[in-house]
């Protein structure tokens, strides 16, 4: 019965509750109905404790500065950049697509938001220019799964409040782990491209006078991950403070640089934040409120035993936990996903010697191919609910790219220093 909870989280999932109130529902019959011994009122306290939490604002801030980024003309100025380095390639505007999709990870951090913003943007051209349109929504849908990684992603922040762990290095884990996701999917792009004839936009490559004029024209867009690293680094703000930074320099460099930030923007970029944040700090807490469940009941500790009872081998035991979660990403979102199991799985990653960063990277990474996988990826749905293209033909053309974010995947899990380089020389080891 002490695993009932669990069962009744997942039944409210699948028939269309919001995880949140799934996870703080399930908590309640534990507690008011399994377990008696405790007064309810201490889950209540629990649940109103959670959401104090210094390391929660940063949410806010960088869900503002990414809705105040899309209003102030920085994607623009990004794609403007990505195509004078990629225009010359096979496949020019899937690159671009790619590389648009890694850049925008310092800028909105939502796989969703990018996905979307992309399909509306530059599949249109794609299709006008003959490219097939499940190609054009399946890498579309792959590249945003970058975006995530690379920081400010959210789910950054959200596993660094459940592993307890520092917020920053987690920002510093995200990049090289994010830009080799990028490159897996630009190799897989060229030979498809190769093969299928979609031309480059441009005939040469750029002349490096032309690659710095855009450079220049985009500084203060590119500027913006430069700055997070370089803050953090010297100690100017701690991650939390980065948010609040972040969210004026988007209002001076939109308002008073790009001058394409209006005044009617306010309305809908504060409803964004609102919108963003609610959905996202009512999933954390009521996951604190869930823990308290699985704590009392000694959870986490039966399954790290169960798995460490079937093998004592690091990288056997890596393999086996991204089978689950590769196999629980088809049928779960990939936040609800991590919600649920990284609080089970971090003690054994633990008992084992896995840095607790590397193995938040390689979560992320993971249920981040989730959302391109039927039959609940969040990224495919929105991707192809935009521009109609039918859920066959999506996964058809996904194949190539989901077996790409695999060998990234790979790569992350067994290759540490990859992931730990830049926290490691941020931070110290």
């Amino acid at each position: 019965m002490g695993f009932a909870p669990l069962f009744i989280v997942l039944l409210l999932y699948f028939t269309g509750i919001p995880i949140a109130y799934a996870l703080f529902g399930a908590t309640m019959v534990y507690f008011g109905f399994m377990n008696t011994g405790s007064p309810a009122y201490l889950i209540l306290q629990k649940f109103i404790t959670s959401a104090q939490s210094f390391s929660l604002l940063a949410i806010p801030f960088f869900v503002m500065a990414g809705s105040i980024m899309n209003y102030a003309g920085i994607s623009n100025k990004l794609m403007a950049f990505a195509d004078v380095l990629t225009g010359h390639m096979p496949g020019a505007l899937a690159q671009v697509n790619v590389l648009l999709s890694m850049l925008m990870g310092g800028v909105s951090g939502s796989a969703n938001a990018d996905a979307a913003m992309e399909a509306k943007m530059l599949v249109p051209e794609m299709e006008r220019r003959g490219y097939d349109r499940g190609f054009s929504a399946a890498i579309t849908a792959a590249s945003s799964a970058v975006t995530p990684v690379i920081p400010p992603g959210i789910n950054l922040i959200i596993y660094a409040l459940i592993a307890n762990v520092s917020v920053g290095k987690m920002f510093m884990a995200g990049y090289i782990p994010g830009i080799f996701m990028a490159l897996c999917l630009m190799v897989v792009v060229h030979f498809i491209s190769k093969k299928r004839g979609y031309m480059p936009t441009r005939d040469k490559i750029a002349s490096p006078l032309e690659m710095g004029k855009q450079a220049l024209d985009s500084i203060w867009a590119i500027f913006f991950p430069i700055g997070i690293i370089g803050g953090m680094r010297i100690g100017i703000f701690t991650p939390s403070e980065c948010g609040a930074i972040a969210v004026l320099y988007c209002i001076v460099v939109g308002a008073f640089i790009y001058r394409e930030l209006k005044p009617a923007h306010i309305a809908p970029i504060l409803q964004e934040t609102v919108e963003g944040t609610a959905g996202v700090v009512l999933i954390i807490v009521a996951a604190n409120v869930f823990g308290q469940y699985m704590t009392w009941q000694g959870i986490p500790g039966m399954i790290s035993k169960a798995l460490l009872g079937v093998t004592s081998n690091k990288y056997a035991m890596l393999l086996i936990i991204n089978a689950i979660l590769l196999v629980v990403g088809m049928f779960m979102e990939g936040g609800a996903a991590m919600i649920i199991l990284a609080p089970l799985l971090i003690p054994v990653v633990r008992t084992m010697g896995v840095d607790l960063v590397h193995f938040g990277l390689i979560i992320i990474v993971n249920i981040m191919i989730g959302g391109l996988t039927p039959p609940f990826g969040s990224m495919m749905f929105t991707v192809c609910s935009i521009i109609d293209c039918p859920i066959p033909d999506f996964v058809k053309e996904a194949l190539p790219f989901i077996a790409a974010l695999i060998v990234a995947l790979l790569i992350v899990t067994y290759f540490p220093p990859l992931t730990l380089l830049i926290p490691n020389l941020v931070f110290g080891a």
